[in-house]
């Protein structure tokens, strides 16, 4: 681990329900250029400011980055990764309800995915949170799935 300090962010996992409320699909976004790590796909959020919560954070960068109001986040998970130009605090949170339309004002991409997911290359941070839909789905197999070609 690493001796800097951590950089606070928050970040959505949105999750489809069926009719009976099991969890389906979720969303994976694409990094923006010009952006670390341009072009990988990560689930969707964005650094706490100052005197934020991460519910706080969450809502404003999910309405900054996609043009959606959630409703309900329920706190899930919190993994740290140190990544050559920062080290992170992921505070992963479920999103069920959302409203709005979705417009990526980023200019990044989006995909509706399930296990293994099909987009490439995937962020190393977004990798554990496959490993835990994978244990909480009881899903055998790479998460994530190989590149054509």
């Amino acid at each position: 681990m690493s001796d800097r300090v951590p950089v606070d962010v928050a970040v959505g996992v949105l999750i489809e329900r069926d009719a009976s409320g099991a969890e389906g699909r979720f969303l994976l976004t694409s990094r923006p250029v010009g952006k670390v790590y341009e072009g990988y796909w990560e689930f969707p959020g964005g650094k706490l400011e100052a005197g934020e919560t991460v519910e706080q954070a969450l809502r404003r960068e999910l309405h900054e980055e996609l043009g959606i109001t959630i409703g309900g986040v329920l706190p899930w998970k919190v993994e740290m990764h140190d990544y050559p130009h920062a080290l992170v605090r992921l505070h992963f949170c479920k999103v069920y309800d959302w409203s709005g339309e979705f417009e990526m004002r980023e200019a990044q991409s989006m995909s509706w995915q399930e296990l293994p997911v099909q987009v490439h290359p995937v962020l190393p941070g977004t990798l554990p949170v496959l490993a835990w839909f994978a244990q909480e789905r009881g899903f055998a197999g790479d998460t994530v799935a190989q590149p054509a070609g």
